[in-house]
């Protein structure tokens, strides 16, 4: 099974830790944190960086002041020539599964590159608060001051906050508050003991971050954002966090957080003519868009399309990674396409371990890749809803 005319697989991969919002990743500039997963995403590939035919990085919020240059400085820091090219790519959530399918683009339509390297990355700690019209002069006391965290989340088409978007889903598919709490107990309990087996270690790559105030650092390692002593009753008690009498809670919704990851994207013919061990084989994906008002039903529209385009079914995917945005939401999408819960987010998923936009489509992937391995299973399905009103799937197979 190939991918518009051409085998294309993933090498490998690997990711950083996932840190809470004001956590250990908080100082890290992105193109650092970037840097550092793709030279980690090289060397479990056995790829030089000299190799490298293009780079391809996914950043949804462009959090630093040089974010126009993201990719091209990933590529010239990673130690590739000075003569590849670099893209950013941007689809929100999708963001780094859009890069994904964007090196895959390149291969499948460009004889002369055989190897891609691609990622995303999302530092929403170092989003700045932003005074408009600064530039022109203001009366005095007349500067509001506003927080780029808070603006992404509301999509002004609509209005809509994108919890608010998740409160729909709640009364379209008369979704409790139970049963969303009781869901987020799960990927918090999943994620623990993924983590204490070992299991998220396998996609990690350590990172030394800064630790006081005299130049000190530490290695962070671990996704810090996991609960391990939550339990259904203490998320019971939370205040709806965005509605009057609201189901939506800050327990039971992704937390703001920061990551990186990255992947190496190339053909099985140059796999084999390297020696190298593909991972996966990507087979096929979809993105299609669907009503902002429910934007977190996207990964229905776009699993559909995935799965067709593959000339597949649902019960032929062995696991699935869908990314949770909100238990609302995902719950919304179980309702709508069937899934095996017990097949699905097997290591936890966002509630426990967040969601930095443009770096979840890489990592969710990676997860997918990495526990089709373990597990010794054939395909595995990404997906994630997109603020907007979008969603995107990618389906993987397993070839190790």
């Amino acid at each position: 099974m190939n991918f518009y005319g051409k085998d294309i697989v993933i090498l490998d991969g690997a990711r950083t830790p996932l840190a809470h919002y004001g956590g250990s990743l908080k100082d890290v500039h992105p193109t650092d944190m970037s840097v550092h997963v793709a030279k980690e995403a090289m060397k479990r590939s056995n790829v030089e960086p000299d190799w490298i035919d293009h780079v391809v990085w996914g950043n949804a919020s462009q959090s630093s002041g040089d974010a126009q240059y993201l990719a091209r400085h990933i590529c010239l820091k990673a130690g590739c020539p000075i003569t590849v090219p670099a893209l950013n790519v941007g689809r929100i959530c999708g963001s780094g599964l859009e890069a994904i399918v964007t090196a895959a683009r390149m291969l499948v339509v460009d004889d002369e590159y055989d190897f891609i390297l691609a990622g995303g990355v999302e530092t929403m700690d170092q989003m700045p608060f932003v005074i408009r019209n600064a530039r022109d002069g203001l009366r005095y006391g007349k500067g509001v001051i506003e927080h780029w965290v808070d603006l992404n989340f509301i999509d002004t088409y609509n209005g809509l906050r994108m919890a608010l978007t998740a409160e729909n889903l709640v009364e379209k598919y008369k979704i409790p508050r139970e049963e969303q709490d009781e869901f987020a107990y799960r990927s918090h309990m999943l994620a623990k003991a993924a983590r204490d087996s070992g299991r998220l270690a396998k996609e990690i790559i350590p990172i030394e971050v800064p630790a006081g105030r005299r130049g000190e650092t530490k290695l962070f390692g671990v996704d810090e954002r996991i609960r391990d002593d939550t339990t259904v009753e203490k998320l019971s008690k939370l205040r709806p966090a965005f509605k009057k009498d609201g189901t939506v809670t800050a327990g039971n919704a992704c937390p703001i957080t920061d990551g990186a990851a990255s992947v190496v994207v190339t053909t099985m013919e140059k796999a084999k003519e390297r020696g190298l061990k593909p991972l996966a084989r990507l087979v096929s994906y979809g993105a299609m868009g669907c009503d902002p008002d429910i934007m977190g039903i996207g990964p229905v529209p776009a699993t559909k399309q995935a799965l067709q385009r593959a000339g597949l079914k649902l019960e032929d995917i062995d696991i699935i990674e869908l990314n949770e945005a909100f238990a609302a939401q995902y719950l919304a999408c179980e309702r709508e396409l069937g899934n095996d819960r017990d097949s699905t987010n097997v290591n936890g998923g966002a509630i426990a371990l967040g969601h930095p936009t443009a770096c979840t489509g890489v990592r969710i992937s990676l997860t997918a890749m990495y526990e089709l391995r373990e597990r010794s299973e054939q395909y595995g399905l990404a997906t994630m809803c997109i603020g907007g009103g979008q969603g995107m799937a990618g389906i993987f197979e397993n070839v190790t």
